[in-house]
């Protein structure tokens, strides 16, 4: 799976930093296999930078309702229609995404030319597509808010074909059944237990992607072990007050559950505009300094998980 941020700014778009925006590249050969998470406005444009455009995406998953998250996504779907993409597209997000979505289009007199589908979510697991959950996690905002964590599923073992043709099996449909881990009966009445023949699963990568929010009880379930966490860290750790009393967090504060989760890497975005370059590296030195497997996000970067 790879990361591409399209906006990694807080409430307002900077110069070099537009509002969050990101997609998930799930690098899957024979699906669309592009899912974004939130769509402040000029996502769109941002796309255009990536090697990506509307028409692949697969997923959007909107973490809470409040504008810079929401507002690109009207232009987002009329785009993508006027493309003549006709793929399905399927919104995700809490109870309110509907209506915005069915009421920007309908004052606006568009429509989209694909199936649309509009899932409004509750905390618990929202998608399984036979290849990956998808579970949602309620965060502390002021506004219903959600963190989203996409966990693959395991993949088998390679099969051990030589210790099967030891054990006189022959190659062919069998292994197949075999390599699901089945138990098959031979011709000679006897029975082969494929878990027997296979090597340990490898597991799944996983990532965490909060949208805003204060620290909360949720956010250690939702973090707990994955490989990459990606979480907001809008102000310093001498504002602590302030960010949380707004239903954000500091940077010490995502690190401090990066550390408690055990999760592999810390990915921090949601950067306030009163940050300049200089001013983003000193959050990123906060947080390095209690979890040193943390990078920053700008802008168009790609993090592969």
């Amino acid at each position: 799976m790879q990361l591409y941020f399209l906006g990694t700014s807080a409430g307002v778009p900077t110069r070099t930093r537009n509002v969050p925006a990101m997609l998930l590249n799930l690098q899957h050969p024979t699906r669309a296999g592009l899912w974004l998470f939130d769509c402040g406005e000029g996502t769109q444009q941002q796309m255009l930078a990536t090697p990506f455009n509307p028409g692949r995406l697969e997923r959007i998953f909107i973490s809470h309702l409040h504008g810079d998250h929401l507002f690109g996504l009207p232009g987002l779907l009329c785009s993508r229609s006027m493309a003549g993409s006709p793929l399905p597209l399927t919104l995700y997000g809490p109870k309110g995404l509907r209506e915005f979505t069915e009421t920007a289009l309908r004052l606006s007199g568009s429509w989209t030319d694909y199936p649309l589908e509009i899932i409004e979510i509750g905390p618990g697991k929202i998608l399984d597509d036979g290849l990956r959950t998808v579970t949602a996690y309620p965060l502390a905002h002021p506004l219903e808010c959600y963190g989203y964590r996409v966990v693959e599923h395991d993949k088998p073992g390679a099969l051990n074909a030589k210790a099967l043709k030891a054990a006189g099996v022959p190659p062919g449909p069998l292994f197949q059944q075999l390599k699901a881990g089945k138990t098959v009966t031979l011709d000679d009445g006897r029975q082969i237990n494929g878990a027997d023949f296979l090597a340990p699963a490898t597991p799944g990568r996983s990532v965490a992607l909060f949208g805003d929010t204060a620290p909360c009880a949720a956010a250690l379930a939702l973090a707990q072990g994955v490989d990459v966490m990606v979480h907001e860290a809008t102000l310093e750790a001498a504002m602590e007050e302030k960010a949380n009393g707004r239903g954000h967090s500091t940077s010490r504060q995502a690190a401090q559950l990066a550390r408690e989760a055990g999760v592999g890497r810390l990915i921090i975005t949601h950067l306030s505009s009163r940050y300049d370059e200089q001013g983003c590296q000193r959050l990123l030195d906060e947080c390095r300094k209690i979890f040193p497997s943390s990078e920053l996000a700008d802008d168009f970067a790609v993090f592969c998980v």
